[in-house]
């Protein structure tokens, strides 16, 4: 027997059209549940109606008023047909899907907030209905956490939302729903840094997401591994806020996250001091030989300033992956001089810290501007900003879909700004705009918001900035 998608056809289109938060922001739609072999239904069935060929009669003639868009006439059969046969031919859920879609329909029609509330109360019973009659595991419980995280958040709390992802997960085991991990990874963060749970919690769930996201990129098959790539893009770089906790995670996971960058840039003493305060806040040893070898890099090609100096204690600080302590003697330091150049310096390292050690990407911003206003014709504070905006799209929304590209419209104004005002950093800026334009939003997802290219754009989550639409080059 073969399941039928829970999302019909026409639901999908109905979501695409009209609800594009939820497949947009997560572009990991719910996919069916497994199919059921062995029994029909316990459910009342089209052969347990009190006339079978009058239900399945009215089972067809709702499909079709569906499909025409006449959802009044669809309505009035539908109800009909799930009063008496709610399983259909006990195989598939296709009734409980439509009066899922008919009510999702009807409540985007409504002004009237209590009517749509009346609605959301309909489809969330529906959903208990489905997991009466067709029993799969943590699929409901998903599918339920899923809409109110996407499209009913004032519905419940974080923390509720969180639970019920949770449950799931815990039911399915290492069948877990792949459309559970993004919003489960983002709750999971966010709860953690909002400290309604716990850091032993937190590190058990973050290796499990990525335990789930190594099943599905291993056993997954066909348009499955489109959706795991999109999880496998998302879930690990929202993760590395946690990177902000000392002790989270141990040096051999900063050793893979970032000698790769010192290899690329062996020389770059930015790079150079961020890849070795990382591997330091991961308690990496000086003898181990890729630390060692950073260190003899760092020796070789980056004099700062030491001893008993203001700057000096700062740069200590982060090599000691003080951060706080770095902060604090990078912005002493910044005051104490009257030079424009090293006053600019100073506050820039102290948004670097903030941008690259605590992922704290608003103070960032907001330092890299005190750096800029320091030090007239200076362009790198912008490059840094364009950055922080670039790298915001597992933030702001699910690392694809229209929240994650809308990012790249004022990181590419940042990188603009900073060649206009400093020559100097054309080539970086220019390497930056051409990587990133590429992934603007498209002309076809400006168009179905009724946007125009040209248009002023208010791209909002940390971000909050006014920019112009642009689309992707075809």
């Amino acid at each position: 027997m073969k399941y039928q998608y829970f999302i019909s056809i026409s639901l999908l289109a109905f979501l695409l059209a009209c609800t594009p938060k939820v497949v947009e922001e997560v572009t990991v739609d719910a996919p069916p549940p497994p199919p059921i072999e062995e029994n029909l239904s316990p459910c009342p069935k089209f052969q347990d109606a009190p006339n079978p060929d009058q239900a399945e009669t009215d089972y067809v003639l709702y499909r079709d008023a569906i499909r025409v868009d006449d959802y009044a006439r669809a309505y009035e059969l539908w109800q009909k047909v799930y009063e008496v046969s709610p399983a259909a031919d006990g195989k598939r859920n296709t009734v409980f899907s439509d009066g899922i879609f008919l009510y999702e329909y009807f409540m985007s029609q409504e002004a009237d907030s209590l009517k749509r509330a009346e609605y959301v109360d309909k489809v969330f019973a529906i959903y208990d209905e489905i997991d009466k009659c067709y029993p799969e595991g943590g699929y409901i419980k998903g599918r339920k956490a899923f809409d109110y995280f996407y499209k009913y958040p004032h519905l419940k709390s974080k923390k509720e939302v969180y639970d019920l992802f949770k449950a799931s997960m815990e039911q399915d085991g290492d069948k877990t729903q792949d459309f559970v991990i993004n919003p489960f990874t983002s709750l999971l963060v966010d709860l953690y840094e909002s400290e309604e749970i716990d850091q032993a919690e937190a590190k058990k769930y973050e290796q499990r997401i990525r335990e789930l996201i190594a099943l599905g990129m291993g056993n997954c098959q066909g348009t499955a591994c489109e959706r795991w790539e999109i999880i496998k893009e998302y879930a690990p770089e929202r993760l590395r806020a946690f990177e902000a906790v000392q002790g989270f995670y141990d040096c051999a996971y900063y050793k893979a996250q970032y000698l790769q960058e010192f290899m690329m840039s062996p020389t770059n003493c930015d790079t150079i001091r961020t890849v070795f305060s990382r591997l330091r806040w991961g308690n990496c040893p000086n003898d181990d030989t890729e630390v060692a070898q950073v260190i003899q890099a760092g020796n070789n090609n980056c004099v700062v300033e030491s001893g008993p100096t203001t700057a000096g204690k700062g740069y200590k600080c982060l090599e000691n992956a003080d951060y706080n302590c770095a902060i604090e003697q990078f912005k002493l330091a910044a005051e104490e001089t009257d030079d424009v150049e090293r006053k600019g310096k100073f506050l820039l390292l102290v948004a670097k810290v903030y941008y690259a050690h605590l992922r704290n990407f608003p103070q960032a911003r907001k330092w890299a501007l005190r750096a800029a206003g320091a030090r007239d014709g200076w362009g790198e504070p912008y490059i840094l900003i364009g950055k922080l905006y670039a790298s915001s799209g597992p933030l702001c929304g699910s690392g694809r879909g229209w929240k994650s590209q809308v990012v790249t419209w004022p990181a590419i104004d940042m990188w603009k700004k900073a060649k206009r005002v400093d020559p100097s950093v054309a080539g970086e800026a220019n390497k930056n705009i051409r990587r990133y334009t590429q992934y603007m939003p498209s002309k076809e997802d400006i168009f179905q918001r009724s946007l125009k290219e040209g248009q002023s754009f208010r791209v909002k989550c940390w971000i909050q900035e006014t920019t112009t639409i642009r689309s992707a080059p075809n």
